[in-house]
């Protein structure tokens, strides 16, 4: 099965950030690998899976 693909709007939403810091990542090259069709832009899922993975720090015990 294909990977699911996001638009910038349902990346930002899933992540909690607005558009714009969406499109400046994109812009930028950093932390996202984006899927270019055309003019479209679209997002890998496991590309924002693993964002919040990097992301995640432990809990101190």
């Amino acid at each position: 099965m294909a990977e699911k693909l996001l638009t910038v709007r349902e990346s930002a939403s899933q992540l909690r950030l607005s558009e714009r810091t969406i499109w400046a990542w994109i812009y930028e090259r950093k932390n996202l690998d984006v899927v270019r069709l055309g003019r479209a832009i679209r997002i890998k899922q496991s590309s924002i899976d693993l964002l919040i993975e990097r992301g995640t720090t432990p809990a101190k015990d």
